[in-house]
């Protein structure tokens, strides 16, 4: 199992660097807040 996770992490990665993959900017995260509340 461990060269599994190995393998499926060096894809992950080759793929990143070979820019097949994107950030989705979905807004769950990253939108900026005011005194803890979203802002509208």
């Amino acid at each position: 199992m461990g060269i599994t996770l190995v393998v499926f992490f060096a894809l992950l990665l080759i793929a990143s660097f070979a820019g097949f993959t994107a950030d989705s900017h979905d807004s769950a995260d990253w939108k900026p807040s005011k005194d803890g509340r979203r802002a509208a």
